[in-house]
């Protein structure tokens, strides 16, 4: 799927789930209930948002000190927004990583150096999410019920993660057998004839160097860059809390009671299974699936214009800053190639450049 298609996709998507939304839940007791609405409080939502982008450009800044490399926090700021864009035009938000190592490539950051950090970033964020989902599924009573279809979706995501885990620990433990994975993959491609025979040495050498030095940044956040590290898991939560404390803080500014604790658990499972939603970036879904979380806590029609309202500010305002940052310092074309290659393949074959600095 092209950049242009996915955006367009997700446009369409989100629009049309909105709109459906909207038109199922207003009232006229709707309006009046907004009209009474406290503007600190909206306002306190809307710098959490900004709190976010912050706490997130933070992260990744300490990840990238683990790793031995030293970028600007200006730069992690556009790697934050430059997320938004990429998860935003693929399945499973699963494109936000390729434009990051990118963009960290083009500023002096190996390929394997960019790739341990965005798997890890990634990991951190499924993992503290994933963490909170058994404290929801224990809560009976306080929170509404949750259905058996549910619980056997998160026994699988569950199953998914733990195969992540097992797979990271393989390529840090043993890296041979990835090489030997790889390699099979690429003689499966010259097979096919997508790759030509001149080039199959060239991208074995390249593809085990850049294994090497994977493995070597991934040992290193335990080692040498542990301080740094730390930081990043701490940061990582921090910046979790404050997006799930945007939902209970739009609820609040209505003048409605509602459990923080019950909240931010309930949020923390829609989270975690938008990240196995097909769309690009989980579009329809989440609109619609926001909108009932909400209805969990408030009356129908309050819930769907605070779905749309909670979108908007966590997740539309990232990806049209990210969109204008990626044509900026990408462009389409490049953004395309980045996206069909899974970013790393298009950065070339130098291992080893250096960090930039502040």
């Amino acid at each position: 799927m092209s950049v242009k298609k996915g955006l367009s996709v997700f446009i369409f998507l989100s629009m049309a789930m909105c709109g459906a939304v909207l038109f199922l839940s207003i009232d006229r007791s709707s309006f009046e209930i907004f009209k009474e609405a406290d503007a600190m409080k909206l306002y306190l939502a809307f710098m959490l948002v900004v709190l976010i982008w912050m706490l997130d450009a933070l992260k990744i800044c300490l990840l990238t000190r683990a790793a031995g490399e030293k970028i600007s926090y200006r730069l992690s700021m556009e790697l934050t927004w430059i997320n938004y864009f990429g998860a935003a035009i693929t399945p499973m938000q699963s494109g936000g990583g390729p434009f990051q190592m990118y963009v960290m490539y083009q500023n002096g950051i190996s390929v394997g150096k960019s790739v341990a950090i965005t798997i890890v970033r990634t990991i951190l964020t499924m993992l503290i999410l994933g963490a909170m989902i058994p404290f929801a599924l224990m809560i009976e009573g306080d929170l509404p019920q949750i259905g058996w279809g549910i619980r056997g979706f998160v026994f699988y995501v569950v199953i998914f993660i733990i195969i992540i885990w097992l797979a990271l620990v393989v390529s840090v433990v043993r890296p041979a057998i990835v090489k030997r994975f790889a390699a099979r993959i690429i003689m499966l491609l010259l097979r096919i004839g997508i790759l030509r025979p001149e080039w199959t040495n060239k991208l074995l050498k390249l593809v085990c160097r850049e294994i090497d030095a994977y493995n070597d940044n991934i040992r290193a956040f335990m080692t040498t860059g542990r301080k740094f590290f730390i930081g990043g898991v701490l940061t990582a939560f921090l910046q979790i809390l404050a997006q799930l404390s945007v939902m209970p803080c739009l609820i609040w500014a209505l003048g409605m009671p509602v459990s923080y604790p019950d909240c931010v658990l309930m949020q923390a499972l829609f989270l975690f299974l938008l990240y196995f939603i097909p769309t690009p970036g989980g579009s329809g879904a989440a609109e619609g699936g926001a909108a009932l979380v909400f209805s969990m806590f408030v009356p129908w029609n309050v819930a769907g214009m605070l779905g749309v309202g909670w979108r908007f500010l966590t997740e539309y305002t990232g990806i049209f800053l990210g969109t204008i940052v990626a044509v900026r310092s990408i462009g389409w074309k490049l953004a395309n190639q980045i996206l069909a290659s899974d970013g790393a393949k298009k950065t070339g074959d130098d291992g080893d450049s250096g960090g930039v600095s502040d």
